[in-house]
């Protein structure tokens, strides 16, 4: 993961010494420019490019980038002066100066920074000191590792550090496997950030979804988020019930049955040294840090939608701007935090500033996926993909559209799972699945959407080379293959789950029907395997 952040670190500096070195073109009247190739199936090509460099190669920055250069190329007819300029100039230059994305990029480092400084304080050491005192049950362990990731939602690198270190010493003594903590972890990081509207990843959808009201978009498309839904609900149902299957089912009986929680040789966490914390840190300063960013960020989208001038309270969530917002929200809460840390002597003022750099760094993988996804969408927009598209949609039969939400969460599956980037893939299918429904079908543009974004989820979730999946293996210090092979066979039980509701989805296209048949089917998936492998055998 280091390796990775000095890469993107590297590849920044680059970009902005190229910035500084070229003069900036001069603005002059002139005719509009038209491509060649406007408004033709070549303005596909260049996610089209992304998408398959990115399951060769399994590297996403190189992969948007190259995918944006094409596209620079296609809009300029080849010429080098034109393609630079497009790419540079109308693509990243541009990007980066819009008000929209500036505010989602300072909502993400101040996010960065107040998660540098939470894990600093020793808040979680003293939650997990208590949580011990309560909790007396297997079950009640496990159920409490899925309770806690759910309520850290705000980002899902935070979820999987913060729940791995709390929780590791309650499921240890109550003889849960590291394979079986790892998942629970893991499992509740992206799926649950996924459907939180005040989260880093509400923000990211936010500022892919363009012509539309983002943070709209993103809550009216919780509902039809099966993946993430069903996998919370699999979740708590598998624990409750005792059902484990797969190579799961076997670390879980070595550790119920043999005080075996590794189960296989492979233990590189067993002889890590405890991480220092502060002693002096309590449960509050877990718990208040994100109240205080809830809090916040809610009053700030309240405030960009009018809340505050007289606007009716659901009227503002509708007409809110989530830059505005959730920047505006991130900010006082930033302020807030480092208040409450200095009153409650946990933190000084020295050490709450010398987080601002480490949140900085924490935060360049997303902000640079984020930059390339949006200037890979102004290559496709300026080669006029959303008409072709659109025209298209317009031209196919009923019966084929039905099944779009189901293939579109197929794709960001296998994409996802290729790259092991959950904000990359939905960077490239969302602006095309917005081309395609806009203005034509608003339901099946938010349960495509939906697809998308939960497809994207299932693929991060399970893939070896996610950051997401790497951080789950370390904070419940498992061999990362035995966390990778013990959650994929539960993934993808949820995963066909959700693609057959999102088949049936496409044909109902009413939510409430259609939640209620994809939690049935789940129910009636969990049933089975409770009778096919039985309860585990109790501790």
């Amino acid at each position: 993961m280091k390796s990775l952040k000095q890469r993107a670190a590297w590849i920044i500096g680059m970009a902005m010494l190229i910035v500084a070195s070229c003069p900036v073109l001069a603005m002059a009247e002139e005719e509009e420019y038209v491509p060649a190739l406007y408004d033709t199936a070549w303005s596909l090509l260049p996610p089209v490019v992304a998408i398959g460099l990115a399951l060769i190669t399994k590297e996403v920055y190189s992969s948007l980038f190259i995918g944006i250069v094409v596209g620079g190329l296609l809009y300029s007819g080849f010429g080098f002066e034109g393609t630079f300029t497009h790419v540079l100039q109308d693509g990243i230059i541009m990007n980066l100066s819009d008000s929209y994305n500036v505010g989602i990029l300072v909502f993400l480092v101040t996010l960065g920074i107040i998660v540098c400084m939470m894990n600093m304080t020793g808040g979680s050491a003293a939650f997990g000191r208590w949580a011990g005192t309560k909790i007396k049950t297997r079950i009640g362990a496990q159920i409490m590792t899925i309770i806690l990731g759910c309520l850290i939602f705000v980002d899902d690198y935070f979820n999987c550090l913060t729940v791995g270190s709390v929780m590791r010493p309650i499921t240890e003594s109550h003889r849960v496997s590291k394979a079986k903590l790892s998942y629970l972890i893991d499992a509740t990081a992206a799926p649950v950030c996924i459907i939180a509207p005040v989260s880093s990843w509400a923000a990211a959808v936010s500022g892919f979804v363009e012509g539309e009201d983002g943070f709209a978009v993103f809550i009216r498309a919780i509902p039809w988020n099966y993946y993430a839904l069903l996998t919370i609900f699999f979740m708590f149902m598998t624990t409750l019930l005792r059902i484990d299957f797969g190579p799961m089912r076997k670390h879980e009986e070595n550790a119920i049955r043999y005080n075996d929680i590794y189960t296989t040789p492979e233990r590189p966490f067993a002889d890590s040294e405890n991480v220092k914390v502060n002693e002096n840190g309590k449960v509050i300063d877990l718990v208040i840090p994100v109240v205080i960013i809830i809090i916040c960020c809610v009053t700030g989208i309240v405030y960009s939608g009018g809340g505050f001038s007289g606007t009716p309270f659901i009227d503002s969530f509708a007409n809110s701007d989530a830059a505005v917002g959730l920047s505006t929200g991130g900010l006082f809460a930033l302020i807030i935090v480092v208040i409450y840390y200095m009153c409650r002597r946990v933190i000084s003022f020295r050490d709450a500033m010398d987080q601002v750099p480490n949140g900085f760094q924490a935060m360049i993988a997303p902000i640079l996926i984020l930059t390339f996804a949006w200037t890979l969408k102004t290559m496709t927009d300026s080669l006029g993909a959303a008409p072709f598209v659109a025209e298209i949609i317009k031209n196919s039969a009923g019966s084929f559209l039905s099944f779009l939400p189901a293939i579109v969460f197929l794709v960001g599956c296998g994409l996802a799972f290729a790259t092991g980037t959950s904000w990359g893939t939905f960077g490239v299918l969302i602006p095309i699945v917005i081309a395609a429904f806009e203005g034509l079908d608003e339901t099946m543009m938010y349960i495509s959407i939906s697809a998308c974004m939960g497809g994207a989820v299932m693929g991060d979730h399970c893939s070896p080379i996610s950051d997401t999946t790497i951080m789950a293996s370390a904070g419940a210090q498992c061999y990362h293959i035995n966390h990778v092979n013990t959650q994929l066979p539960y993934a993808i039980t949820v995963a066909i789950v959700s693609c057959v509701s999102y088949v049936i989805a496409g044909f109902v296209r009413n939510v409430v029907i259609s939640l209620i048949i994809a939690f049935a089917l789940m129910t009636l998936v969990l049933l089975v395997l409770r009778k096919k492998y039985g309860p585990e055998e109790k501790a």
